[in-house]
């Protein structure tokens, strides 16, 4: 998905859910299109030094809530966002438990088939309904170890 294309269904998520595209959430959507896997608020601010930390949150949260936006949750104090899947395709993510760093990963169609029915077997054996997975590996990455 090009950029222009990904601004247009992001204005209209935005708008299914009665918020505006504004200027700020421009920036931050242009930041996360050209990351390379989750980034932390920090790493976004340092990316960007125009941007407020309380403007930053308050405009991710609305991202979020309209489903433009994911929250990684690291396990360390700070979580990682990344546009949803909507806009990056179904991943994984490898999760360090030591300095908290996230890196996506993608299995094979037959892979994640297996993956899948693995998952709906269990949920079947709860009565669960499932509607999606995510999958987060934790671990040490090698700069920890």
């Amino acid at each position: 998905m090009n950029l222009e294309d990904t601004h247009a269904q992001v204005g209209a998520l935005l708008r299914q859910n009665g918020q505006r595209y504004t200027s700020r959430r421009v920036q931050l959507v242009e930041i996360l299109v050209a990351a390379d896997g989750p980034v932390t608020i920090q790493q976004i601010l340092d990316l960007d030094k125009s941007l407020a930390q309380s403007s930053a949150y308050r405009n991710l949260l609305v991202l979020e809530e309209s489903h433009v936006v994911a929250r990684v949750v690291t396990g360390t104090e700070f979580a990682g966002y990344e546009l949803s899947e909507t806009f990056t395709g179904h991943h994984h993510h490898l999760i360090c438990s030591g300095c908290g760093d996230v890196t996506d990963f993608s299995l094979s169609s037959a892979e994640e088939l297996a993956l899948e029915r693995t998952l709906q077997s269990a949920a079947n054996e709860a009565q669960f309904t499932v509607e999606a997975h995510r999958l987060d590996l934790i671990g040490t990455c090698r700069s920890c170890t």
